[in-house]
């Protein structure tokens, strides 16, 4: 496995339509009063360590951006966008409520959705996706992205297999820090 520098991984805030179960993808929803929250606990996770050398990036993606100036106000100049941390592609489901779409396809939880919706991107070009953007990393980051793309993000820097991809926990208002190929919450 290559060794890739230290990252610490966020997920943005929570979204109102994350809070009425709505799938969102390359759609966009803004922050609740929970999610600004959270952007500012993270901040204070953030705050307490040593980011000298840290670069920020964000997905360009608007509750991701947004979750990224809270959480890095004050703490890093600069954020840069890069499209590879966009949440993964849901095709026509984007938009569509999480629970009437498990009830119409049997899905057995909401997780099975993301690798069967129609015209979405799938496991497998997330995957792709992610690796092009690890590969790029040459300083320590700041990552501030999806719920999906965060588990595959760790999945990888972890070198797990892809059938754990939904046992790589999630979370909002927490960071994931992730150095020589392990993973670590914390909150």
């Amino acid at each position: 496995m290559k060794d890739f520098p230290e990252l610490l991984i966020l997920r943005h805030g929570e979204t109102e339509w994350n809070a009425t179960g709505r799938l969102q993808g390359s759609f966009d929803s803004t922050l609740t009063p929970e999610g600004v929250a959270q952007a500012a606990r993270q901040r204070a996770i953030l705050s307490g360590l040593d980011l000298n050398g840290y670069r920020a990036i964000s997905s360009p993606q608007g509750r991701a951006f947004r979750t990224a100036a809270l959480a890095l106000d004050g703490l890093i100049d600069e954020i840069h966008t890069d499209d590879r941390l966009r949440e993964i592609g849901l095709g026509t489901w984007a938009g569509r409520d999480r629970a009437e779409l498990m009830a119409e396809t049997g899905a057995e939880d909401g997780f099975a959705l993301y690798e069967l919706a129609p015209g979405g991107e799938g496991f497998g070009a997330l995957a792709r996706r992610c690796e092009g953007f690890l590969a790029d990393l040459t300083t320590p980051a700041i990552v501030v992205t999806h719920g999906i793309t965060s588990r595959m993000l760790r999945l990888l820097l972890t070198g797990s297999a892809p059938e754990r991809l939904r046992d790589m926990g999630g979370g909002q208002g927490v960071v994931y820090r992730v150095s020589g190929g392990r993973q670590e919450l914390l909150s």
